[in-house]
């Protein structure tokens, strides 16, 4: 299997591919890594450490393409193979492509993949590992262009189209896990799990109960979780600082903790919302199917948000299979049950209907030694 691997500055994905590597190997299989950036700077020992983007375009473009000869000699030799790069740059240059398409044809990407994280853990990488001018703004920018351009990558090709997804890297749980099974266990089942999120932000009992159906559901599924980037929460504590007339706030997670301008992440909301609504979307539609959540309120009614409504109308429009695991005591109304494959009462009823219908028929597949 091959795979491109793409993301914007600030992910450290090499820290996160060297886990992918372990992963596999106890699972006795290997996965063979090429660092682009890594092998540039190799090529060109004269270039100082974070100065080869200042590099004329055309010494640029030659060093990529000798780099990339090599790789696709090399390639040849590994049954796996992930290169780790970049779909464009944003520079003194302005924007700019990082790859040439003769070359991608020729690698033949059975895979690509965009790799995200959230916005305030990129800003605080950078800080840390690189000396860039950038704000938030920036950040989004940029990540929409490097998904947009690894999505036409995936396309282009007439003789190869590649599958596209977008992934996201995971604060509290690294998605390692996610696209090692991407790759290397192309046959099981990919999974959107849909649930409430702000609404129950709140709520610690409901927040156990959909935190302990998305850990379940990640054992027998490639899934695809939205809430591994949380930015609606960001954006939630600025707008409730800017109420309390706070000028900064202070973001936990982070090692330390990162201080942020109340008015730099408001300034962002819209962006927030938009890639939000276009990405779950989109991980909607690289799924092969949804298992949304319902809990049910200590009120009694159910934690049924738009967003989930949203997601279940998105999957049957577009032929997914649709399933809905309903708690409250109340029953599903018709735009519940008309949209979906099949209403469950719990998660173990669930489970158990999929694996009646093979769905984790090659489950020992993945468990590890």
């Amino acid at each position: 299997m091959r795979m491109l691997f793409t993301g914007q500055v600030g992910l450290d994905k090499q820290a996160y591919l060297e886990q992918v590597v372990s992963i596999a190997q106890a699972q006795g299989e290997t996965i063979k890594i090429f660092n682009v950036g890594d092998l540039m700077y190799k090529e060109a020992p004269d270039v100082q450490p974070g100065r080869i983007l200042d590099l004329p375009l055309s010494r640029l473009a030659s060093l990529r393409r000798a780099v990339f000869r090599d790789i696709l000699v090399d390639a040849r030799r590994h049954p796996n193979v992930i290169i780790n790069t970049h779909a464009t740059f944003r520079w003194k240059h302005g924007l700019f492509a990082a790859f040439d398409f003769d070359q991608l044809n020729a690698f033949s990407a059975d895979l690509y993949v965009t790799l995200l994280d959230n916005v305030e853990t990129v800003h605080q990488r950078l800080l840390r590992d690189h000396n860039l001018d950038h704000d938030l703004k920036d950040l989004m920018v940029w990540r929409e262009e490097e998904i947009l351009a690894t999505e036409i990558l995936a396309r282009v090709n007439p003789d190869h189209h590649g599958k596209f997804f977008v992934l996201s890297r995971g604060r509290r749980q690294p998605t390692c896990e996610t696209l090692f099974r991407l790759l290397l266990r192309p046959k099981m089942r990919r999974v959107y799990p849909s649930f409430p999120m702000s609404h129950v932000a709140d709520m610690p009992d409901v927040l156990a109960e959909i935190n302990d159906f998305r850990q379940r559901i990640s054992r027998h599924f490639i899934t695809f979780d939205p809430a591994d980037v949380d930015e609606k929460a960001l954006h939630d504590q600025a707008l409730a600082a800017a109420a309390d007339g706070h000028s900064v706030i202070t973001v936990q997670g982070g090692n330390p903790p990162l201080s942020l301008k109340t008015q730099d992440v408001l300034s962002i909301g819209g962006d927030i919302n938009g890639q939000i609504y276009a990405r779950d979307f989109m991980m909607v539609r690289q799924s092969d199917l949804i298992i949304s959540y319902i809990p049910e309120l200590p009120d009694g009614k159910p934690a049924l948000s738009s967003g989930v409504e949203r997601e279940l109308q998105h999957a049957h429009d577009h032929a997914r299979e649709v399933y809905v695991i309903w708690k409250p005591k109340v029953a599903p109304s018709p735009f519940v049950t008309q949209t979906a494959t099949k209403v469950f009462a719990t998660i173990d009823e669930t489970l158990r209907y999929f694996s009646q219908q093979d769905y984790f028929q090659p489950h020992h597949l993945f468990d590890k030694p």
